[in-house]
């Protein structure tokens, strides 16, 4: 049965209500983030009710800082795509507005949790906060549990072998070019999704066509050079396949907003306006500038040869 979306409260049909729900802003969906969730599908199965997640868009973040620095390691769509893989059956992605934003802990356990979604159990992590200027904790979560009828789990935070899982300590290993040590706290590889939109045409020109992807508020890894894989999520290509993707400012054509880059080994085709979903696998080498397009075209080569080996070796 595919996921189901509700993004207002108030409208909620009766077959949408009484789910157990995790809680959270779930950013990257990260091994921390799955726990929560496997403890919310456990108490959906003892209570035969639906396993829902519950979170926001935009970021709370975002929308308290627009200007702020991009800091999100995925977008709505990577993380709806996310959820569904995961057997969510149904993902409340609350609007986050004036109104959602100035409730006080007891309103928003009240009107959202309660009257608005009637949820039979919430699951949140030990550090959760909610409410106008996050003044709610999960102590209170607990309480106002108790008074309005719904069940309350804490999910302790998850260490892995770095420390604890967290979006922070994953930003930290992509922003240092460590993407599997990324991929250890995710439990999937690091994944930049959208659509596929024009570019100058260089690539092609160089004899490496590229699908170029906008990075428009997202985390940036570390620029540089890629071994990737690469899912063709629609249209006539469907499918995966291997890649090599430079992440970057493209320092040998001028100033230029940052993008990815992605050749795809072995491909021919029109990929513009289909989505693609890229995993960023190996860090191969940080984003250079050549004296001359030939230097260029021969480390291109070099480039595509060692992400072909690592690649082989998955």
């Amino acid at each position: 049965m595919r996921m189901r979306v509700i993004r207002d409260y108030e409208f909620v049909e009766a077959a949408d209500k009484g789910a157990s729900v995790a809680i959270g802003n779930f950013d990257g969906v990260h091994l921390g983030h799955q726990s929560v969730i496997d403890i919310a599908r456990s108490e959906a199965a003892r209570r035969n009710v639906p396993l829902g997640v519950l979170t926001f868009e935009p970021h709370p973040r975002s929308y308290f800082a627009p200007h702020a620095p991009s800091f999100r390691l995925m977008g709505s769509e990577a993380r709806e795509t996310r959820l569904a893989k995961l057997g969510v059956d149904i993902l409340y992605e609350l609007n986050f507005n004036a109104n959602l934003s100035a409730l006080s802990p007891e309103a928003f356990a009240r009107k959202v949790i309660k009257d608005g979604l009637d949820l039979e159990h919430v699951v949140v992590g030990a550090d959760f906060c909610f409410g106008k200027g996050r003044a709610g904790n999960v102590e209170d979560l607990k309480a106002f549990g108790k008074d309005m009828g719904f069940g309350v789990t804490i999910a302790p935070l998850l260490a892995a072998g770095l420390g604890e899982v967290s979006s922070t300590s994953i930003r930290t290993a992509l922003s240092e070019g460590r993407p599997k040590d990324a991929a250890d706290q995710l439990g999937h590889w690091h994944r930049i999704e959208g659509p596929v939109i024009g570019g100058e045409q260089r690539g092609r020109e160089l004899g490496y066509p590229t699908a170029n992807m906008s990075m428009d508020g997202l985390h940036l890894p570390k620029l540089g050079v890629y071994a990737v894989l690469v899912d063709v999520q629609d249209g006539p290509y469907k499918g995966t396949y291997s890649g090599a993707a430079s992440l970057g400012v493209r320092p040998m054509f001028g100033e230029n907003t940052p993008n990815l880059e992605t050749y795809i080994f072995d491909f021919s085709g029109d990929l513009y306006g289909t989505h693609l979903s890229v995993a960023l696998i190996d860090f191969l080498r940080p984003e250079l500038k050549f004296d001359g397009l030939d230097p260029l075209i021969a480390q291109m080569a070099k480039d595509c040869d060692q992400a072909r080996d690592i690649l082989s070796k998955l």
